[in-house]
């Protein structure tokens, strides 16, 4: 307020950000025009910069001859050797494993029936036995067999910290920072970084693995543990217990549903990863994911997708239901039938190491060759009939929106980029998102991938603003309407078990290998994070507050508009948020479909031993991209809410 008199005042009021967004476009596009193709920093497919020929030069500086991380290479070969010799790989001078098929489905059913029921069991004996009648047998046990190594090493250290931080208050201060970094990177970022340390091959794929997978432990410990009530607590130390026994005897047992609920996360991310790990020669279904994939051989690649779906269904469905049973002890006639089913599986086990029948998985019933097959005729029929319309629209969308898009990002001069993206930045979530932006901005010129980055962050954008648009309206709808979400809740679950490799393969049928291929792949893979986070932010509006407005005469657009969306602002910046991140990994694996870009060279840094530097600085690249991202959201979201609670203070 500014005073002109003593009794006349004028209100000075600020332009809206919209505004002021809206103009720094416009002169970003004007300038665009004057000095398009000026200081673009393009880098050809196979050219590299000094710092990659450096990098290259030096890869194997870092681990090669290092005691400690050889020792821990070697320990976890031989861990994840173990495992393969156990239930994947002929082992100690026999031609089959040493639980074959037969042992293997009857210790997971026992295991499945014992943490959980008998209808997860069930479940988990059909869904491996249908694996094996895909004549995928050897290849998902050794999936398996690298998913268990991840899950078990991951708990060792993530259960402890997640303990810890939900003990101590500056050991969670620590651990939300450092846990929110690596949920922004993408698969992709962990795989490089460490072929440095371990070499390519299981041992860092299992690596890789187990770090990407141990955040979602970490935090869902920390948070039950925080989450016990505190009166529970006083009273167990009121009656003279220890830490420890305070620890075991009531904080654990209170928080278990939550922690085996983190367990499943760390499992589902764990096989996410070990099929993206096959770029660094993991071995398993991803292995003939990859394969399909770069022979665009759709039939095979749905094949192995399929399993690698149905591994993950028994793996979510078994863990969800260890969550959801009752902490108590079995009464006699259930550990009388454990009993008698543990006796059942040492016959079983004993049948697979006698018999070769029981060892191999029979190959007479080979439904995986009639999948493929059918598959590829599926998209044959697809591309024949639909090819028009699904082309079309990818064209569509490629030269109307991508292509105008990508071409203002990697056609302007890099400083005007960044200029603006900075201005951005500060006008969205002023110096919090300003000062990381240009941070970011100025370490990806230096990796010399600019232009590949630009590229990116193209199809970034456009598959982000999908994603939200779509994830507002399903997650208004179901957050509204609790027959919808009881319906659509299990979709989206589903979704979220799926590894990045599954999406690509129903899309490369229907697209082909371009850029829009990975972009259609990314909305399916964000939409369901976005809208479940958008559902419950909905749900969570106060129904005093809704009933006040319908009350005096509102329409239920209006409702959504006026009171819902803004009061749920907060869990929809945090959609958008989720929804760059998902979409970011997305695109980038889809460097493998035609999508080019920072998934390629990271791709071909794996591929070509040339470009491997290259790869290297690529995925420094991407992390870059995620953490820019992350803190321009997270700030504006900051800055959104901090403007909310100064105008309700009004």
């Amino acid at each position: 307020m500014a005073s002109i008199t003593g009794s006349v005042e004028i209100e000075v009021r600020r332009p809206r950000r919209s505004v002021v967004v809206g103009v720094l476009l416009v002169v970003w596009v004007a300038l665009y025009f004057v000095l398009r193709g000026i200081d673009t920093l393009v880098l050809g497919g196979q050219e590299t910069t000094a710092l990659h020929r450096w990098l290259t030069e030096h890869r194997d500086d870092v681990g090669q001859g290092n005691v400690f991380f050889d020792a821990i290479r070697i320990a976890v070969d031989h861990f994840v050797v173990l495992l393969q010799n156990l239930i994947s790989q002929p082992s100690f001078d026999r031609p089959v494993p040493v639980v074959g098929w037969l042992g293997v489905i009857a210790i997971s059913a026992y295991c499945a029936w014992a943490f959980g029921n008998w209808k997860v069991a069930v479940l988990t004996a059909a869904g491996l036995g249908f694996v094996g009648l895909q004549g995928l047998w050897q290849e998902s046990m050794d999936t398996l067999s690298l998913t268990i190594a991840a899950v078990l090493l991951s708990l060792l250290v993530a259960i402890p910290l997640g303990i810890w931080a939900g003990l101590s208050d500056r050991a969670f201060k620590v651990a939300t920072l450092v846990l929110d970094l690596m949920q922004t990177l993408p698969t992709f970022v962990y795989l490089a970084p460490l072929t440095l340390f371990f070499a390519i091959g299981p041992a860092a794929a299992t690596i890789a693995t187990l770090i990407y997978a141990a955040p979602p432990a970490v935090r869902l410990t920390a948070h039950a543990i925080r989450s016990v009530p505190p009166e529970s607590v006083e009273a167990a130390r009121s009656l003279g217990s220890t830490r420890g026994q305070t620890l075991t005897k009531v904080l654990l047992p209170m928080s278990r549903s939550t922690v085996v609920v983190g367990i499943n996360q760390t499992i589902m991310a764990a096989l996410s990863m070990v099929t993206v790990a096959a770029l660094i020669d993991a071995p398993g279904l991803g292995q003939t994911v990859l394969k399909a994939l770069q022979t665009l051989d759709v039939g095979v690649a749905f094949n192995a997708g399929l399993a690698i779906v149905v591994i993950a269904i028994v793996l979510d469905r078994v863990t969800t239901a260890a969550g959801d049973r009752p902490w108590r002890t079995a009464n006699r006639r259930r550990r009388l039938l454990l009993a008698a089913g543990a006796v059942g599986v040492l016959v079983a086990v004993w049948f697979s190491r006698t018999y070769v029948w029981a060892a191999e998985f029979p190959s007479q019933v080979d439904l995986g060759s009639r999948i493929a097959i059918i598959a590829s005729d599926v998209t044959d029929w697809v591309q024949n009939v639909f090819g028009g319309f699904t082309y079309g629209v990818r064209d569509a969308v490629t030269n109307g929106l991508l292509n105008p898009l990508e071409g203002l990002l990697t056609g302007s001069p890099w400083w005007l980029v960044a200029v603006v993206v900075v201005a951005l930045a500060f006008v969205l979530g002023g110096w919090r998102g300003a000062v990381p932006a240009a941070v970011c901005l100025g370490l990806l010129v230096a990796t010399g991938v600019w232009h590949d980055s630009m590229v990116t962050l193209a199809s970034t954008l456009l598959a982000t603003v999908v994603v939200v648009a779509a994830g507002l309206a399903l997650g208004v709808w179901a957050g509204r309407n609790r027959r919808v979400d009881t319906w659509i809740r299990p979709v989206l679950d589903a979704g979220q078990t799926m590894p990045p490799f599954v999406y690509l393969v129903p899309f490369l049928a229907l697209f082909g290998t371009s850029r829009f291929t990975a972009i259609a792949a990314a909305v399916v893979f964000a939409v369901p994070v976005t809208t479940k986070i958008v559902a419950d932010g909905i749900k969570a509006v106060p129904v005093a507050t809704v009933e006040a407005a319908n009350s005096v005469g509102s329409s239920s657009w209006q409702v959504i508009s006026k009171v819902q969306l803004p009061v749920a602002r907060r869990a929809i910046t945090l959609a958008v948020n989720q929804g760059l991140i998902y979409v970011l990994s997305m695109v980038v694996v889809g460097g493998l479909v035609g999508a080019g870009a920072l998934g390629y060279d990271v791709a071909a840094g794996f591929a070509q031993s040339e470009l491997y530097g290259k790869g290297l600085a690529a995925g420094l690249a991407i992390v870059l991209l995620g953490v820019m991202l992350d803190r321009i959201t997270q700030a504006a979201a900051r800055r959104t809410e901090n403007f909310t609670t100064r105008g309700d203070k009004r």
